[in-house]
């Protein structure tokens, strides 16, 4: 009976192989993805109020009339015209700035940890498309291995040598295998379908499966280094965006100096003649803004410590979190190498049964019982096989997203 698979070179040489078919759908995935796109028109945005945050506040205009006219020794005053600009203490643009572009710097990396979701969520989906093509193949190759047998037990029927009841049994279990075929078909739809709506194409495409996939017995070295995840990295821009936001909140606390004009046209006065006499009023101010009622800002300096302070206890949280399912992820590899080996040794040893079944049927001794149970077992071999390469490259996918090795 076919194995699954034929044995490559080497895992590596199995990784690169794959990774030219499976790594162009990622590619796709994350130019396509809705979620992708959403994360970079957010970052887009942050990008923006960068430019936002130096603006200064707007100039105040003014412009009355004088009801009653106050008289001067000059003229009387007709209106008045005011000018005014407000201007945040020195730094303070700066400070802003510096904030805006430390919240930016959060937003880009949630593109850099949604990518990383999206290309464990594709790769996942793409081995439990392999893995039920691979199952497909392996219960073709049962049915037909049921049908020779079913031929046999015919012939042995006529000469005596095995009892119609064993034919039956055959093609009952034919029938059985035959579900579960048309149930995978079912399975692999479904599946395909997630896979293209993760790269946000049309749900029938057909998606090109490398050939096969098998596990090499070498021990890969894997880094347990986990400060570089973006997923971490995230709490250290987030702090760091909180310390931006107090170095703003010491320079809003500053008064605020304001600058302006003001322009009052005067009229003559009628029957005088000397040198001022209708001159016009141009006065130039300075004012200050000052915050004696500062709570706010003591208050905020207090939220701004006890967020940081919760950014390293949700850091240190999600650190541990990240290294759980990472150990976790190195054992589950493991023990999925553990039992393809053990299948593949235990398929061994079912098809030298096998064979020695049909070398008895020529001495006319063959017992049907026991060649359905060396199939169904070799069927469950095959098929937990098939199980542990999914497992373990599923694995190796939430490894390479948690270390991208």
């Amino acid at each position: 009976m076919k194995k699954i698979g034929s044995i490559l070179i080497g895992l590596l040489a199995m990784g690169i192989v794959n990774a030219q078919d499976l790594e162009s759908y990622i590619q796709e995935a994350e130019a396509n993805n809705p979620e992708v796109q959403a994360f970079e028109i957010r970052y887009n945005i942050s990008k923006e109020k960068v430019e936002e945050a130096n603006a200064l506040p707007n100039t105040e205009l003014s412009a009355g009339v004088f009801v009653s006219e106050p008289e001067t020794r000059t003229g009387a005053q007709k209106a008045r015209f005011s000018v005014k600009q407000m201007l945040p203490w020195f730094g303070t643009i700066t400070a802003r700035e510096n904030y805006a572009s430390a919240v930016a710097e959060v937003d880009y990396l949630d593109i850099s940890i949604t990518k990383r979701k999206l290309r464990l969520s594709v790769s996942q989906a793409y081995y439990k498309l392999y893995a039920i093509k691979e199952k497909q193949k392996v219960l073709d190759e049962n049915i037909q291995l049921l049908k020779t047998y079913e031929g046999l037990a015919l012939t042995s029927v006529e000469v005596g040598n095995a009892s119609a009841v064993d034919v039956l049994r055959l093609q009952i279990l034919q029938n059985e295998l035959q579900e579960q075929k048309e149930i995978l078909i079912q399975e692999y739809l479904s599946e395909q379908s997630v896979f293209n709506n993760l790269l946000n194409r049309q749900e029938t495409l057909a998606i090109d499966l490398v050939d096969s996939l098998t596990i090499e017995n070498d021990m890969e070295q894997i880094t347990t280094e986990l400060e570089l995840h973006p997923e971490l990295e995230k709490y250290d821009r987030l702090y760091e965006s909180v310390t931006q936001s107090e170095l703003l909140n010491q320079k809003e606390a500053n008064p605020n100096l304001g600058f302006g004009l003001d322009y009052i046209p005067v009229a003559d006065r009628a029957g005088m003649n000397f040198s001022d006499n209708g001159k016009d009023i141009l006065m130039p101010m300075v004012s200050l803004s000052i915050p004696i009622f500062n709570n706010k800002y003591k208050s905020r300096s207090v939220q701004n410590e006890m967020r940081q302070a919760e950014i390293n206890a949700q850091k240190s949280n999600r650190r541990n979190l990240l290294e759980t399912i990472l150990n976790t992820s190195i054992s589950n590899k493991e023990a999925a190498r553990i039992k393809f080996n053990t299948q593949t040794k235990n398929l061994k040893q079912a098809k030298d049964a096998e064979e020695i079944l049909i070398k008895n049927y020529e001495t006319g001794t063959i017992d049907f019982n026991d060649v359905l149970d060396i199939q169904e077992l070799q069927l469950k071999f095959q098929m937990n096989q098939i199980e542990a390469v999914k497992n373990y490259y599923s694995q190796m996918a939430v490894i390479n997203y948690l270390t991208n090795q």
